[in-house]
Parts: C-alpha cells; structure tokens; sequence
C-alpha cells in the first residue's frame, strides 16, 4: 500500500457511519474505497450526495465529482444544482470535510490553494469547506517534494480560512487538536517520535498514551 493509501484508510477510521461526507482532491478522494456506500455518504460541491467509490469497476464514466475525476453513484443517490450544494455546505449541513493541504501550522489554520509565482488549481470549494463543515481532516503527506515540513509554525503560503483544522493525517503521523494545542496522537508505519520531531517544525505536544507505548 503506497503511501498516500495509507493515509486515506487512516482517514477512513476517523468516520463515523451515516456522516455526511465531502472528500477533497488528491488523497481525500482514495478515502472512498475505504468506506461502506451503504453507510456514508458522500458529497460533491458540483451536485451530487450518494458518490460512491473511485475504483474503476464502480465508476460511471459520465459522471465527475468536484476535481473533475469519474466516480459513481450509490442507490438513492440525489443531484442538484451547484448553488444548492454550496447552500448545504454553507448552512452547516455537512458533517465531515477532508481537505488536501500546502501547509498546515500550529494554529490549525489551512494554506491550500495557492503558491505565489506558482499557476495551480485555486481554492475552488475548500474556503466554504473550512467555514461550514463541522469537522475538518487535513490528509497530506509530511513534507513537500522538495523535503520542507508541511506542518510549519505559521503557514508562509496564502490561508484559506481563519477556521483551524481538526484533524491532521501525514503519512508519518497523527495530530489531533485538544486544549489549545495539536497532540500527536499515533505514528504511521515505522516512522519514530523523532522521525516527526525532524520533519515537523510545528509546535505539539505528544500524547500520554503514546509516550507509553514507545517507551515498551
């Protein structure tokens, strides 16, 4: 399993059934393929609640999701108008929003949509996402291509939204947010507490359970 597979089944696990779902680009959208359709369900800011997974057997080849990538769609699946799924995502009425990200920082503020001089995407649905949902799970892998830390003090790219992330998945580790703080909560693979420590420069603290475990 590469690594960015191993971070979407990672992300699986932080779903709770009959959750409102709306999966990002990249990474967020392989967390499909590690869901139960008949129990999640699965939002698209261009129309659609009831995407199913990206593998191929179950895709329709008419059928997009946000990043423009083929999906399918479940039984009882209800499509609408753009606007209307803005409106959802706006009134409050999606329960977990799993973003890519350039950067994230100690504060839990999101940069990803832009890298100055650089022509990429552009924010698309994530602004919205970041205000309305009522949970966000950043999925990313820990550093860039160029080996600089993603999880950084203070982000040096453009922000998103002023709305922290919740949830934090690399493919070196897990951050979740509690009192004011990230917490590293578990280590992916064979990756050491100072794995993390050396290609983090983001302040955290590390979970008592943790602690124990690594000191067996």
């Amino acid at each position: 399993m590469n690594k960015k597979e191993v971070i979407a089944k990672r992300a699986a696990e932080e779903l709770s059934p009959n959750s409102i779902i709306n999966l990002g680009i990249g990474v967020p959208t392989l967390v499909a393929n590690y869901l139960d359709k008949d129990k999640y369900y699965l939002h698209t800011e261009n129309g659609l609640l009831g995407v199913t997974s990206v593998e191929e057997e179950d895709i329709d080849p008419l059928l997009v999701n946000a990043g423009k990538l083929p999906v399918g769609e479940a039984v009882g699946a209800s499509y609408f108008h753009s606007a209307d799924s803005f409106a959802m995502i706006r009134g409050g009425h999606v329960d977990v929003a799993i973003l890519g990200a350039l950067q994230v920082d100690s504060k839990g503020l999101v940069a990803n949509w832009a890298i100055p001089g650089k022509d990429i995407i552009g924010v698309g649905g994530a602004m919205d996402l970041l205000v309305g949902a009522k949970k966000i799970i950043i999925t990313t892998n820990h550093v860039s291509k160029e080996g600089s830390p993603k999880f950084v003090e203070e982000c040096t790219y453009p922000i998103t939204s002023n709305r922290r992330a919740d949830v934090i998945i690399t493919d070196m580790a897990v951050f979740k947010w509690k009192e004011g703080g990230y917490e590293l909560t578990d280590l992916m693979g064979d990756t050491t507490l100072k794995d993390v420590e050396k290609n983090t420069t983001a302040s955290y603290h590390i979970s008592d359970q943790l602690l124990q475990k690594e000191s067996k």
